[in-house]
């Protein structure tokens, strides 16, 4: 989650029903879609929901040395004050390492100073990748509402869960200044305040994998939130075999086989995000998970 500050602008454009407000956002092209007549409302709305979403980036990108992710990754070893907001992030990170029985891992972030996804075919060395692992593992790390600690060496990083937050974050947000039907997307986590105008849906086209086709699915939604997961654009390419950026935590390497891409619906974007991402990290087993589950999705093979 990183963005200069110093290219933080809103830019309002008319659409079919209302506007749309566009800036971009922890690495991420960010948009609201609201069905509105009054332009300096929708302004103001953009506005909040954009304001709120680099909150959410400065506070826990991990490319920030002074954001609460930064600190505590710059004092592992020692203990570290933490407020509210950050204790519950912490909570749910805790809840998805339990429910992935210890899949999914904040601190598994370290592995980036290996693998690199720039569709390059530099595939990291087995040796770099064991160097890192000893410094993964979320059971080191230490917790409670108001102070954290983790092994020195260690890191976090709330990339797989900070998105998600931030646009159910904004959309509670939005919703407390206005009723218009409205739908906000950031970088393709999504969540909607409900139908618009006549009970219609919100059409949301999901990113094809390969950027040699033009192929977009879509798909509707009235309520809640959509998520997707994949390697969509970050991934290593070696022969015909593609590595994505997903990692499974215990091996330090990519995920075997998985969907290129996995997109679910939920009641929170949070929720959605998740959910995808531990679907894919059931590998060739990914659609018999989310269909014992019971969670409506959609896959791209």
């Amino acid at each position: 989650m990183n963005q200069n500050t110093s290219q933080r602008t809103v830019i309002c454009t008319t659409r079919d029903g209302g506007y749309s407000l566009t800036f971009e956002a922890m690495a991420s092209p960010c948009e609201v879609l609201l069905d509105h007549t009054d332009k300096e409302r929708a302004i103001a709305i953009g506005d909040a929901v954009a304001t709120e979403a680099w909150r959410i980036e400065d506070k826990y990108s991990r490319y920030k040395s002074d954001s609460v992710c930064g600190q505590l990754n710059a004092n592992a070893g020692q203990q570290c004050a933490i407020d509210q907001e950050t204790f519950q992030l912490l909570q749910f990170a805790q809840q998805c390492y339990d429910i992935s029985e210890g899949l999914f891992d904040i601190t598994s972030g370290i592995l980036r100073k290996a693998w690199h996804f720039d569709g390059s075919e530099n595939i990291p060395t087995q040796t770099s990748i064991d160097s890192l692992m000893p410094l993964i593992g979320w059971q080191r790390v230490t917790f409670n509402s108001e102070q954290y600690k983790m092994l020195a060496g260690m890191e976090i990083d709330f990339g797989g869960i900070g998105k998600e937050y931030a646009v159910d974050k904004a959309l509670m947000l939005a919703r407390e200044l206005t009723d218009a039907p409205m739908l906000i997307n950031f970088g393709g986590d999504i969540a909607v305040s409900g139908p618009r105008a006549e009970n219609t849906p919100w059409i949301i086209g999901i990113e094809h994998p390969s950027f040699d086709e033009a192929h977009v699915v879509y798909v509707k939604i009235t309520h809640g939130a959509i998520a997707t997961s994949g390697d969509a654009k970050r991934f290593l390419q070696v022969g015909n075999k593609r590595y994505g950026h997903v990692l499974n935590v215990k091996t330090g390497w990519p995920v075997e086989n998985p969907p290129s891409s996995i997109t679910i619906a939920a009641p929170k974007c949070v929720q959605a995000g998740i959910l995808a991402t531990l679907a894919l990290l059931q590998g060739e087993n990914a659609e018999s998970y989310l269909a014992m589950a019971d969670i409506q999705h959609w896959i791209i093979k």
